[in-house]
This record gives C-alpha cells, sequence and structure tokens, in this order.
C-alpha cells in the first residue's frame, strides 16, 4: 500500500499572564535569540516577522501509554501565552494515519502531560512573568504533517492527485474521526484548501489541519496554525474577563441607590474603564505581534485557519463587550457627576437655610 512519512504534532497553548518579559525567560531557560521567525519560505516582505519573536527551545521528552515517544519545543510570547508543541514521527499508509489521527486529536493524556510541562516551565520563569494568573485559560489544535506521500506505483503524489484519490481520508483526519464521513461533509471540509506550488496543500479544520509540504515549505505554515490559536486562546481570556467584569457591574447597579451610593459610582466606574483600557491595550499587543499584506499567500493561510477556529468570532465578541464597558462607564460617570451635583446643591441649599436662621434670630 502507499506508504506516508511525516510527523503528528499537537499544538498546546496556554494564557498564563498579562505578559512575559521574554529577555528575562531567555536568560532563566538558556535559549538562543532567535531570528525575527517565522522563516517563510514563499515571497515575503522583509518586515512580515514577530515583532518580538517567542522564546523557543526543546522541552523534555512525553512518554505516553502506549509507547509512543513524542518530542516537546516549548515558546513563550510576549501577550502571555506559553505554547507547548509535541511532535510524533511517523512512516505508515494511509488507514493507519486515520487511526493515528483518530487516537491521538483531543486525547485527555496529551493534554495532560503538556499541562504538567507548562506547570513546570512556568515556575521556572516565575519572575518574567507579569500579573500572572490564578486561572489558566487553554486551547489544543493538531496537525498533520506529511512531508512525502506516494502512489501504489510508487510516484510522488501532487496536490491535486492527493485529494482527487485520498480526499475523503484528509477529511477523515482533519476530524479525527476513525470511520468515514458523508460526502456533503468532506465537500464542506476540502471545499477552502490553499496550495502555492502544485505539490504543496492546506486543508484546515476547526480542530486539526492536514499539511503536504516539506519540512522546509511546513515550517512557517505550523507557526502560523500556532500564533493564529494563541490569539484565539487570548481572546477566549478576554472575552470570559469582560463576561466576568460586566455582570459584577450590572449587579452593582441593581443595588438599591442613594446619594453616597451615586458618590462612590465614581470608583466603580473607574475600576471598570481601567480594566477596559487595559483588555484594548493587551489585543493590540496581539494583533501587532506580526502582521501580513493581504494578498499574499501567508496571510491568506492565517486567515483561512483564524476564520476555521473561530478568532473572528471571539473578536467580534470582545470588541462588542468593550463596547458595552464603554458605554457603562459613560453612563456610571455620568450618574456620579449627578450625584456630585446634587451634594453639592444639597450643601449650597443647607448654608443658605443656616444663614437664614441666623438672620431671622438677630445673631450677627
Amino acid at each position: 500500500m502507499a506508504r506516508l512519512k511525516g510527523s503528528l504534532w499537537a499544538l498546546l497553548l496556554y494564557e498564563v499572564a498579562d505578559e512575559i518579559r521574554l529577555d528575562e525567560a531567555r536568560e532563566v531557560m538558556g535559549a538562543e535569540r532567535p531570528e525575527r521567525r517565522p522563516e517563510f519560505r514563499r515571497p515575503t516582505p522583509e518586515y512580515v516577522r514577530f515583532a518580538q519573536p517567542p522564546v523557543v527551545y526543546s522541552g523534555p521528552a512525553v512518554q505516553l501509554d502506549t509507547g509512543d515517544r513524542w518530542t516537546s519545543v516549548v515558546k513563550f510570547y510576549n501577550y502571555g501565552v506559553v505554547s507547548v508543541a509535541l511532535e510524533l514521527p511517523f512512516e505508515c499508509n494511509w488507514d493507519e494515519l486515520t487511526q493515528l489521527s483518530s487516537r491521538w486529536i483531543g486525547s485527555n493524556e496529551i493534554e495532560r502531560q503538556t499541562a504538567d510541562i507548562a506547570r513546570a516551565q512556568v515556575a521556572r520563569i516565575g519572575k518574567a512573568l507579569i500579573k500572572p494568573f490564578s486561572e489558566v485559560t487553554s486551547e489544543d489544535y493538531y496537525a498533520v504533517h506529511v512531508r512525502e506521500a506516494c502512489a501504489d506505483d510508487g510516484h510522488v503524489l501532487t496536490a491535486r492527485e492527493l485529494l482527487a484519490q485520498h480526499g475523503d481520508r484528509v477529511s477523515q483526519i482533519v476530524r479525527g474521526e476513525s470511520v468515514e464521513l458523508a460526502e456533503s461533509e468532506t465537500q464542506e471540509i476540502l471545499r477552502e484548501c490553499v496550495s502555492y506550488y502544485p505539490t504543496d496543500l492546506l486543508v484546515v479544520a476547526w480542530m486539526a489541519a492536514f499539511l503536504y509540504d516539506t519540512p522546509e515549505g511546513a515550517a512557517p505554515i505550523l507557526q502560523l496554525l500556532e500564533y493564529a490559536n494563541t490569539q484565539l486562546v487570548e481572546f477566549r481570556y478576554y472575552d470570559d474577563l469582560l463576561t466576568k467584569v460586566l455582570a459584577s457591574v450590572y449587579r452593582s447597579l441593581e443595588r438599591r441607590r442613594g446619594i453616597l451610593r451615586r458618590w462612590k459610582i465614581g470608583a466603580e466606574a473607574e475600576r471598570l474603564n481601567q480594566i477596559r483600557l487595559d483588555v484594548i491595550e493587551l489585543t493590540e499587543r496581539v494583533d501587532n505581534s506580526i502582521k501580513f499584506l493581504s494578498d499574499m499567500f501567508y496571510a491568506r493561510a492565517y486567515r483561512l485557519a483564524a476564520r476555521k477556529i473561530g478568532v473572528p468570532d471571539y473578536r467580534d465578541l470582545v470588541d462588542e463587550k468593550l463596547k458595552t464597558a464603554g458605554e457603562l462607564y459613560q453612563s456610571m460617570v455620568e450618574e456620579f457627576h449627578q450625584g456630585r451635583a446634587f451634594l453639592l446643591e444639597a450643601m449650597v441649599v443647607a448654608i443658605l437655610i443656616i444663614e437664614l436662621v441666623f438672620l431671622f434670630r438677630g445673631i450677627p
């Protein structure tokens, strides 16, 4: 049967702090200072790089109960995300690859192992964390990278031949399914695949991606898939944070109000606005970490990946809640000013009454 060579990648992301001071983390871990990755292989403007490349170093190997041995790579991103990437090389046929992906995509065992690695590495760089979180938000994603695929007669498949002959398998793989999918589902998965050369292919789904390319060509795509997932875990965290903050503000506004309550609302409004500004700053930091030209291949690949995994959806939720927070802030400030004006007016009236009393009593 046709043989495949490549690697299965498990990408686990953890939102652990507002920010990570990369220079301190790099010094603690003894990691080398990288160039402005990713190292794009296709035509790309020179400035399209990470503004602050993540700290990258080899982590401990992972031995699972099945005997499979995964290598690991740990990365620290300056906007507070830790990535643990596990790689399992394979050489098998299509049936075996389908079963392999079904076994490991979404595996609880992989999640436990990578969580242990992340905790241990974060503990080592504790002093480099700015405002570490007590509750960690996590996201997992998987990628099947096939670097070599041959037909039964031994010739190397082109991307078009691979889809024509094994498109149903590819759709199963990115869904992590061991059974064949319906034709409509297969067509939906394969509808937006992208290629640059006749010999490369990228198929993206919400939980996993299939990548057919050389190791050199696959490296930047894997990096972009990871980067898109760092954005997803960031926006998921901001969405949860804003949901909690807005719920707290609503509860506060529903309480019985008096003059003093209106006076105190100014402090609550300032706290809400500070959180709103913090989230805006953090989202801008994520957005500005790497930029693309809209018409280049990597931009299209990134936008496809981001849309499939839900980055724009969570970004829209965050933007809507930031808008709501801004409107609430304005309303609370106006209420605070009304309360203050009422109190000042009451004080003026009280002073006038006291002066009138003294006047009528003939007290100079």
